[in-house]
């Protein structure tokens, strides 16, 4: 039934043909893609085994959202754009969203609010978040079916630029900002990832880096006793204190470092002969590879040499490895360790993870945790893809796009519910096959 109350509006004639429009098109959302991500939670339980971490001290006769709920209701938002919390109030009585919640989209109660959630992300105490942090590293392990043989984890930081002065954001000169810079880790294989950890922003010391990579590693080896650990990341977490601990404890690493003046001198040889090749045979670039010891032969070191017409520019990067020749340390498995600024690039741009304003440090982790757990539902997504199609390598982004915002008319029957998809979309086969694909897995 057409409602009269609602105005009309217009738009410019088409062939004589005049054109009004009204918002009266009865229930239907803008997310209907929202179903997708409420498979691929089902299928990974990142909701449930989160929610397991926070203690709910409410009264269990009032409550109308659990916590898995609410969890749920907020990472569905994040994938599909609505990073504040207070989208939700707009949010709750969508259908599309109810219904992939759990909850019938006419006569189900709407979703949690705006307070709700505020109240959900402050509650958490100091172990409450630890037990979070360390789920997210659970939920790493548990995608495996066997424990693999060999992993290999990217460690890396980025510039989170807050505006206020929360707990732990400090200034930084080389960002000009005051900031945190939260640490992120991922598997280099899977692109999934393994733990992200708020922390101020300043450049990590050689103990602190330690202290990460220990309870890491001590996590890990929990239920991976026999696998391969190995580390890879820039000249911040190249310390003698995280060498020395991963070389004491078996644990693999590749790590940037910062080029000085004795170091550079024990290459002299090499940049020599690249330099003078590039100049005899008037070639634009010449690389050389280069092995020396770092710190009165502590560990070794592996140069890569390049001179140009504008001059030489020398990189090392320090291992523990005693295999492979200097250029594939450098070439082959070093410079690989750059996808994972593409992996935080989708976290903290695509995800919106930098919205950590919260005044509390442990309030912010916890919203660093919920958007990861965004990043694991929209990685199902793309991963449930068949390999032959574009979106199977999309970024985030595209996938919202062209899989998560499709318009859906909700129709709640009697003994059904009927999603009513718009017939022209352009990706309709492929959206017709993930349901299957993203169906959870039998015991």
């Amino acid at each position: 039934m057409t409602d009269d109350t609602i105005p009309l509006f217009a738009f410019p004639a088409v062939q004589g043909k005049k054109i009004t429009a009204a918002f009266d098109g009865g229930r239907m959302s803008s997310d209907g893609g929202v179903m997708l991500l409420s498979l691929a939670e089902r299928r990974l339980g990142v909701a449930e085994r989160l929610a397991r971490c926070v203690p709910d001290r409410r009264d269990p006769t009032r409550i109308a959202h659990t916590i898995a709920d609410m969890i749920r209701a907020r990472v569905f938002a994040i994938c599909c754009g609505y990073e504040d919390a207070e989208d939700l109030d707009d949010l709750r009585s969508d259908p599309a969203f109810k219904l992939a919640c759990g909850r019938l989209p006419d006569t189900g109660r709407d979703l949690c609010s705006q307070p709700t959630l505020s109240r959900l992300e402050n509650a958490p105490g100091l172990k409450d978040v630890i037990r979070l942090t360390y789920a997210l590293v659970d939920q790493w392990m548990a995608s495996y079916a066997t424990p693999p043989a060999r992993v290999t984890l990217d460690i890396d930081d980025s510039c989170d630029v807050v505006h206020g002065h929360q707990q732990l954001s400090l200034f930084n000169a080389h960002y000009d900002e005051r900031c945190f810079l939260p640490i992120h880790v991922y598997d280099a294989e899977t692109s999934r990832p393994v733990a992200v950890i708020l922390r101020p922003g300043k450049t990590p010391s050689g103990v602190e880096v330690r202290a990460h990579l220990r309870r890491l590693v001590r996590r890990i080896r929990a239920r991976w006793p026999t696998t391969r650990i190995l580390l890879r990341g820039d000249g911040h977490y190249a310390r003698p204190e995280a060498m020395t601990w991963c070389e004491d404890n078996d644990v693999d690493y590749v790590f940037g470092l910062s080029g000085t003046k004795p170091l550079s001198r024990k290459v002299d040889d090499t940049a020599d002969a690249v330099r003078t090749e590039r100049a005899l045979a008037d070639l634009d670039v010449v690389r050389g590879f280069a092995e020396t010891r770092y710190r009165a032969g502590s560990w070794g070191a592996v140069a890569r040499i390049e001179a140009t017409r504008l001059g030489l520019d020398i990189r090392f990067v320090v291992t523990n490895l005693d295999h492979g020749s200097a250029e594939w340390l450098y070439e082959t498995l070093y410079c690989a360790r750059g996808q994972a600024e593409n992996l935080i690039k989708l976290h903290k741009t695509q995800l919106a993870s930098d919205r950590t304003s919260c005044r509390s440090a442990c309030a912010n982790q916890v919203r660093l945790v919920l958007h990861t757990a965004a990043f694991w539902l929209m990685l199902a997504v793309r991963d449930a893809i068949p390999k032959s199609r574009d979106l199977a390598k999309a970024e985030f982004a595209t996938l919202r796009l062209k899989l998560i915002k499709i318009a859906a008319r909700v129709v709640e029957m009697a003994s059904r519910v009927r999603l009513a998809f718009a017939a022209a979309c352009p990706n309709a086969d492929l959206f017709a096959s993930l349901p299957a694909a993203l169906m959870p897995r039998g015991p």
